[in-house]
């Protein structure tokens, strides 16, 4: 039996698009082979170093942590291309403490200082850095492999002693590996002979990139994948050449270099060698400095009373109580300095007219209400503190800060320049591959045709696996078993399926060190901007007991903030948010009219439909309503509605609960109400009640088996009976899994009634920050068309831009508003700001030539031009838009001879008179045909993304709504899969064939509110080829198809508007009818019932049942069930209704719009 053997020469997925080993699998492959230790080298970084060190003790194995690095031919920082493109491989590992802080230096100066193609380090670094390291002389691009190679022994040997003399004697080995390529063998000879040379040993490695032989062709596809070529491609990565590079067995090690056994017994020196304790999971909390004479403890409190009284006035007992108590429990935990953090920079951000709020259980806490961190009342809205921080469930406290996302750059800098660039880091994240992007890139480098790959990727289900999706889809499953090629394809997704991809930086996350960073945590560039991020992930950071802050971005917040400024200018009304009435009559109105278009957390069209039955009368209703629209909760909307219209009595289970969910009408909606029920009926501190929510959320069972005889004792001493308690506790389990943060929601509800309330009492100024704040953000087409619709319902009417009344950003004039010239097509801010400026300087234009002699002409070039003018943005100047295209040439020479003049006498237009070369014009206005209606509307919508003057469907908008089921605005908030009916305008139109030959149709449909692409397969297109022209108005029947955040339309018919009955009727219709036309027919018809199994649940099925059963009659009934993705309909039994228009009435109420209708059959 051969001696145990350790792989000190190992790339996980983490060596992205390299590596195919996932970390645990791989620990747990190790330890099976009996191995004493292991270590981890991916290329260039540690991404994975924290993870490896802890599931490698996990799994019994002594953890060696490394890296591969690139060492740069001459100077790290030189960056000749013809030089500096192709640097050498050296492995590196830690033996100890010392060792792993120069690993994290080597890597951050390579990504910071030394990136060229690769993060790269040189031979001075090295010496600088080596203590503590033992140097490998790497696979075949290591630099003395490469003097081998290309046959000069003299140099191998003048490499290996440099390096000898960095490390230090002892410290190197010279690395041989056999994967059966011939290169390898001559490698051997050629280490062998300097090993002997320099006395130096020698040792096996297998360079191991997967954790199982047969995985080997997945790797080969990963690497095609990062290489962009085929699996059949001559120039594909050696690797896949052989099928060698897996985490062999000791045996196989030992078969492999029976010849060489001393190469065999280094990796266990090296291991012997390791004494690495990392220091995990203590709070490393940076200082802050507070005034002379006083600690972070006593300046926090100092703050928070100062704070109390200004909120409060003179403080209650209650208040000064609940101060007392968050800040003995923040001086227990150590975290005063972490407070004082958060203040100080959302100080700063207030300071600066940053608009600012924290989100979730931060809330809870009097002391950020008193710092001015949060402008919530904790004990307004029964937000406890122990749902933050709890002394009996220590944890690190989250303070998520939002800030408007337009500045939040802004905080960022201050806190870096507060405590040094050094100190400060934004983090890591890593993107990896779903089953569809798995499925996907393995299609690609397979050489499968794309339309083949998009079909099987849209079989898999959003956040399926592929396995989970083989389970569910019969089809899915029929393709990979009968045909050769998908079932391969499938197999090699399956293993690189959740293998990390790429990394990218964190929205949100942001570390602030005690220490300098680079001493902690290996660092490179954030993905954008100058800042650095660390190359440990969210998990890994908090690990190694740093501070982590989200600095959150929210547009909404930006929106406000644009809102308030317009309505001070427009207005002259300086209005404080803090201080608008919470009960105002018209923002409730507005919300209960579902006018919920640019309401943050209130729009889209499920939410809005909820928002209007609910009819909200204070902002409580509005946190309860943001807390139940999810999964989940969201069966307790209808009846949260009922009850508070007294159309249902609340449930009751015991007097001490009803008591304390009276505020939410007897539904649980909160987690915080899971905590204030065991307090009530089983005599939980509210600590302790933390822990119980804690427990069940994460299915902690010997936690839950505590608590659950914990809560049956406390509620028998308090007298409640124990039926009555198990039940109570059955409907802990299910909802503390769901339930939402009630300190969230009032954060989240607070800014959803200023918007609401903004909207309501300022419509215009509040709408023209939407218009804006959607035209700077990603997609802003469809987002500003759809605002610009919101606006066209609300009687606000939006003008085209113009070059002598736009700014920027969108403007109001009078009641209306006005187009910003940022937000046409091809102007940039350059050539905006010269416009504006010219304007400032000189007074309106008087002509197209008049600006061009104005402006700079290097921002405002012809294309500018161009696209103001099809924007109509010098309509206003009484020339056509015909006419205007014709002259840009003679305008920009007239124009520019007339700047010359200018210059040359250093006067002005008025002071030239007869002697200013006359602006040049292509003709008079009749001379030249204007552009037709239809042509000037496709101009604007090529420019603005929409038709502002006027719209091609605007004489149809009413017939148009009658017959469709939702707008395409509204698509984006619906699901996978959904029926639907939409029209609108054909604006394009490709016609094309399947490969068997049928004809079929790509086609853009556009109405009021936006675009969307309608796919029509040939069965449709036979059926529908007569109404599918470009220009023509139909309504189209079909179904969702989302994927990657692309929604499109797959039709199952398509006629004519003209053709379309307004009653939806089953030309096109889908299967479920819209309220408008549940009418119960008279002595026939079939009632259709849509019933959501994840949305309803066995609930909703037993309430049908017994809704359906109250009206027994002759009709039958259709169930149509959604679950998993898929629909499957049948007949509700022997089932039968009376046909009663009160049922569908009933049933809507029961699971909602749209769930029911009567459709009678043309043979009935």
């Amino acid at each position: 039996m051969p001696d145990p053997f350790v792989h000190c020469h190992l790339h996980t997925e983490f060596s992205l698009l390299d590596g195919a080993s996932r970390i645990e699998p791989l620990m747990r492959a190790a330890a099976g082979m009996g191995m004493p230790a292991i270590a981890v080298t991916d290329h260039g970084t540690m991404y994975g170093a924290v993870e490896f060190y802890l599931q490698a003790r996990q799994h019994g194995l002594t953890p060696i942590v490394g890296v591969e690095a690139y060492v740069a031919p001459r100077r790290h920082t030189d960056r000749d291309p013809k030089l500096d493109t192709n640097p050498f491989h050296l492995v590196l590992l830690a033996t100890d403490a010392e060792g792993y802080r120069n690993l994290l230096r080597l890597t951050s100066i390579a990504h910071l200082d030394g990136f060229y193609y690769k993060p790269r380090v040189d031979r001075e670094l090295l010496a600088r850095h080596s203590k503590g390291l033992i140097a490998l002389s790497g696979c075949l691009q290591g630099e003395v492999t490469r003097a081998i190679l290309r046959g000069d022994p003299q140099e191998a040997r003048a490499v290996a002693a440099a390096y000898r003399d960095i490390f230090g004697p002892g410290n190197v080995y010279l690395e041989i590996q056999d994967h059966g390529l011939p290169e390898q063998q001559r490698n051997i000879r050629g280490m062998r002979e300097v090993a002997h040379d320099l006395d130096l040993p020698l040792i096996a490695t297998n360079d191991v990139h997967y954790v199982h032989r047969d995985e080997a062709e997945a790797q080969d596809a990963l690497m095609c994948i990062q290489m962009n070529v085929t699996l059949d491609a001559t120039n594909k990565p050696r690797m896949g050449e052989t099928p060698e590079f897996y985490l062999k067995s000791p045996e196989e090690m030992a078969q492999r270099f029976a010849e060489i056994p001393q190469a065999l017994r280094s990796p266990l020196e090296i291991a012997g060698r390791v004494n690495l304790d990392l220091d995990l999971g203590k709070v490393k909390l940076p200082h802050f400095p507070v005034p002379g004479g006083e600690t972070p403890d006593s300046y926090l409190r100092g703050l928070c009373e100062v704070g109390l009284r200004r909120l409060y006035g003179r403080p209650t007992a209650e208040q000064q109580a609940r101060l007392d108590m968050e800040l003995q429990v923040i001086t227990q935990t150590g975290y005063a300095a972490y407070f004082l953090i958060v203040w100080d920079f959302v100080t700063f951000a207030r300071r600066q007219n940053i608009l600012t709020t924290v989100r979730g259980s931060a809330a809870g806490s009097l002391v950020l209400y008193s710092l001015g961190v949060t402008d919530v009342d904790p004990l307004r809205y029964r937000l406890p503190f122990e749902r933050f921080l709890n002394i009996e469930r220590f944890t690190m406290p989250d303070i998520d800060v939002d800030f408007m996302d337009s500045r939040r750059d802004e905080v960022i800098r201050y806190v870096i320049d507060k405590y040094g660039p050094d100190h400060v880091a934004q983090i890591i994240t890593f993107g990896t591959m779903g089953a569809r992007q798995a499925v996907r890139d393995i299609g690609r480098v397979m050489g499968l045709p794309y339309a083949d790959v998009d079909r099987i990727a849209k079989l898999i289900p959003f956040n399926a696996s592929i396995d989970e999706a083989l389970r569910a889809d019969p089809e899915l499953r029929r393709s990979s078993e009968e045909t050769q090629t998908i079932g391969r394809l499938l197999d090699l997704a399956r293993k690189l399926e959740g293998v990390a991809r790429h990394a990218s930086t964190h929205a949100a996350g942001v570390i602030i060190s005690r220490d300098p960073l680079i001493d902690l945590v290996p660092l490179q560039r954030a993905t954008k901007g100058d800042l650095v991020m660390t190359q440990y992930d969210m998990d890994a950071v908090e690990k190694i007991g740093l501070l982590k802050m989200d600095f959150l971005g929210l547009s909404y917040l930006t929106i406000l903030d644009r809102a308030l400024k317009i309505i001070e200018k427009v207005r002259g009304v300086t209005l404080d948010l803090k201080e608008i009435p919470l009960d105002d009559r018209a923002t409730f109105d507005l919300l209960s009219r579902g006018e919920t278009v640019g309401i943050f957390q209130l729009e889209g069209a499920g939410m809005t439909r909820h928002v209007k039955d609910l009819k909200p009368t204070r902002i409580e209703d509005i946190m309860a309503m943001v807390a139940l629209f999810r999964p989940g909760p969201m069966a307790n909307i209808p009846s949260y509605i009922r009850r508070k219209h007294g159309q249902e009595k609340a449930a009751t289970l015991h007097p001490l609960m009803d008591e304390v969910l009276a505020d939410t009408y007897g539904v649980m909606v909160y987690q915080e109400d899971v905590m204030a029920v065991a307090q009530a009926v089983a005599g939980y501190t509210l600590a302790e009640a933390d822990t119980l929510r804690y427990a069940v959320g994460k299915k902690i069972a010997d936690k839950l088996a505590a608590h659950r005889e914990k809560f049956l004792t406390g509620a028998r001493k308090s007298g409640v009976p124990k039926r009555t308690t198990e039940v109570i506790w059955e409907l802990f389990e299910p909802f503390a899994r769901y339930g939402f943060n009630r300190a969230h929601a009032a954060c989240y509800g607070l800014i959803a009634y200023q918007t609401a309330h903004l909207k309501a009492n300022f419509p215009a100024e509040y709408m023209a920050a939407v218009l804006t704040t959607e035209a700077l953000g990603q997609d802003w087409m469809a987002k500003v068309a759809n605002a610009v619709a919101e606006c066209e319902r609300m009687g606000i009417k939006v003008l085209p831009p113009d070059v002598n009344e736009s700014v920027d950003t969108f403007t109001v004039v009078g009641s209306a508003i006005r187009f910003g010239l940022a937000a046409v097509k091809n102007v940039g801010t350059g050539a905006v700001a010269s416009i504006i400026s010219a304007r400032k300087a000189g007074g309106p234009f008087t002509s197209l030539a008049d600006l061009v002699a104005r402006v700079d002409l290097r921002t405002v070039n012809r294309r500018v031009l161009e696209s103001l003018i099809k924007a109509g943005a010098f309509d206003s100047l009484g020339r056509p838009r015909a006419l205007l295209l014709q002259e840009i040439d003679a305008a920009m020479s007239g124009g520019q001879r007339l700047a010359r003049s200018r210059a040359e006498s250093q006067t002005g237009l008025f002071e030239l008179g007869e002697s200013a070369p006359a602006p040049a014009t292509a003709g008079r206005p009749g001379d030249i045909e204007e552009f037709s209606k239809a042509e000037l509307l496709a101009m604007e919508r090529d420019m603005l993304g929409m038709y502002i003057s006027s719209h091609p469907l605007a004489h149809v908008r009413d017939r148009l709504s009658q017959r469709i089921t939702a707008t395409v605005g509204q698509l984006s908030e619906m699901r996978d899969r959904s029926d639907v009916v939409v029209g609108g305008l054909i604006t394009a139109l490709k016609r094309t064939t399947t490969k068997n030959g049928a004809a079929m149709a790509f086609m853009t449909l556009e109405d009021l509110t936006g675009s969307v692409e309608v796919i029509v397969f040939p069965k449709t297109y036979e059926q529908s080829s007569l109404s599918l022209r470009r220009d023509a108005i139909v309504v189209v029947r079909g179904r969702l198809d989302v994927a990657d955040q692309q929604v499109k339309v797959l039709a199952e018919g398509v006629i004519a508007l003209d053709d379309a009955p307004a009653s939806n009727g089953p030309a096109v219709e889908a299967p479920v009818a819209r309220r408008e036309a549940a009418r119960a027919p008279e002595g026939n018809g079939t009632l259709y019932v849509l019933l959501d199994a994840e949305r309803h649940g066995e609930e909703g099925l037993r309430r049908l049942k017994e809704l359906l059963a109250r009206h027994r009659g002759d009709r039958p009934v259709l169930l149509t069930v959604r679950a998993g993705g898929r629909e499957v309909r049948m007949q509700a039994g022997d089932l039968r209704v009376a046909s009663n228009p009160a049922v569908v009435q009933e049933i809507e109420s029961l699971l909602g719009p749209r769930t029911a209708s009567w459709i009678t059959s043309s043979h009935e």
